[in-house]
């Protein structure tokens, strides 16, 4: 995955760091799923440079979960499907901001998973940088689609005070209607049509399995993953 060079928290990243956007997966010591019930596959991309999903790892810690990357992944338990119009919503605290990376790496949530762990794996997730960009991105198998380009930043976002520091992000996907709506901290960041994300090489349907899903080399702490109808 490649991410843009820019100002973190006021802080200018290093010209070296900006050279290196598409840096290397470092996978995690004593990786892997531990949370009954839930289930995990890393990216295309990710898997073709030799990536494993023990390279991540899923944990939890009291009622909320920990990732830790490594390879970039969505992590999903099949039971939690959602159908209709629906909101996903969880809140990521990123304890030290780029802890783990030289730039900042997104998390959020994903919705409409189908064929989730298969070569044809669809989904559409939204995630938030910690230095107050989003990104809304689709997997349709090998193929990937973006509804607001490589992100863009917006007031909602919350950002870190600093590299190393704490930021908290609460994000939120909904199904209404013919619209797919992500909300950052209370508010829309995004709004699109139905009929762009629903199609050949995007997703088969808006109903399926939801989640969560993190860039490569970053860590937090998920609470909250809940879905309501609408």
């Amino acid at each position: 995955m490649r991410f843009e060079c820019a100002v973190v928290a006021g802080l200018v990243i290093a010209s070296s760091a900006c050279a290196k956007a598409q840096d290397a997966s470092k996978a995690v010591a004593d990786g892997g799923i531990t949370v009954a019930g839930w289930q995990g596959k890393i990216d295309p991309g990710e898997a073709a440079r030799g990536g494993k999903l023990e390279g991540a790892k899923l944990e939890k810690v009291g009622d909320d979960l920990r990732v830790t990357t490594g390879p970039a992944v969505a992590y999903w338990n099949p039971s939690n499907v959602a159908s209709g119009n629906y909101t996903v919503k969880a809140t990521f605290t990123e304890e030290k901001f780029m802890g783990l990376n030289d730039h900042p790496h997104p998390y959020g949530v994903f919705i409409a998973g189908n064929d989730m762990g298969t070569d044809k794996e669809s989904y559409l997730y939204c995630t938030a940088y910690g230095d107050g960009r989003f990104i809304v991105r689709g997997f349709s198998g090998d193929s990937t689609f973006r509804l607001n380009g490589r992100g863009e930043a917006n007031a909602a976002v919350h950002k870190a005070s600093g590299v190393g520091a704490s930021v908290t992000q609460e994000i939120a996907l909904s199904v209404k209607g013919d619209k797919v709506e992500c909300a950052i901290n209370g508010q829309t960041v995004g709004s699109y049509d139905k009929s762009a994300v629903v199609g050949p090489n995007k997703l088969t349907s808006t109903d399926g399995v939801y989640g969560i899903r993190f860039g490569h080399n970053t860590e937090a702490t998920v609470k909250g993953l809940a879905m309501t109808k609408n």
